[in-house]
């Protein structure tokens, strides 16, 4: 048995090491057994999403998200079809932007999204910058999800989508409401890098087990020693929540 990774535009969407977000995935596979291969998709190469069992999008600066968004609106149709029928979705900041309607540069000029989540972005006055705190409710013993955001772009969810997580240190999604992040059937996108999912084993276990859950497989994961994982997760709470 193997999950597919699909890893989109990793040469144009990768501004803060968000690829090991993908070692993550990989490494905690394989330690429980799991084979996994990873699919690098960029621009003008064909998708087959049918294969795919976990889509990853990193982030990038306005100028990558430029280059890629012609190619990006071809692959709308079916990766809004995939995602609606309950493909694993990872993406992370410029990558989750793309998911919604709309970005709103600071000169008024909308970029579009795929509009696959009910959601839109607009540029802000200021870069939003920081460690993050955030508390979700996973199904996890673990709550808290913790990241660093650097991101100018202020998003704003609409009915359709629930928050990843709510805001206790940092800025979030917009600075504003509180919310971080998305969640969107097995969609999660959000704004936080670190790489995300090294400081976050909880979650990056979820996508597998849902990844799973998908093929019609037993999705039940060995229990793995995250002790030195969530030690450092939880030095991150400490340092900035508990001690200011």
């Amino acid at each position: 048995m193997k999950l597919h990774i699909y890893h989109l535009y990793p040469d144009l969407l990768d501004l803060y090491g968000d690829r090991g977000n993908i070692l993550a995935l990989t490494a905690r596979s394989k330690w429980r057994g799991v084979e996994t291969e990873v699919h690098k998709i960029s621009l003008g190469d064909p998708l087959r999403i049918e294969k795919a069992d976990i889509l990853f999008m990193g982030g990038g600066s306005d100028r990558e998200q430029n280059i890629l968004v012609e190619d990006l609106g071809k692959r709308r149709e079916e990766i809004k079809e995939a995602v609606e029928d309950g493909l694993v979705v990872l993406a992370i900041c410029g990558g989750y932007q793309m998911l919604g309607q709309y970005y709103q540069t600071g000169e008024d000029i909308r970029i579009p999204g795929l509009s696959i989540l009910d959601l839109y972005t607009v540029a802000g006055q200021k870069r939003l910058i920081g460690n993050v705190i955030a508390e979700s409710d996973l199904p996890s013993s673990l709550k808290t999800i913790v990241g660093f955001e650097n991101h100018s772009g202020k998003t704003y969810l609409g009915s359709e989508v629930q928050p990843l997580a709510r805001i206790l240190r940092g800025y979030g999604n917009n600075g504003e409401d509180g919310t971080e992040g998305v969640r969107y059937k097995n969609v999660f996108g959000t704004y936080l890098h670190g790489p995300l999912l090294p400081k976050n084993p909880h979650l990056a276990d979820l996508l597998l087990r849902l990844a799973l859950e998908r093929k019609g497989v037993d999705s039940e994961l060995r229990q793995l020693d995250d002790s030195w994982e969530i030690a450092a997760h939880q030095a991150v709470v400490n340092r900035f929540l508990k001690n200011g």
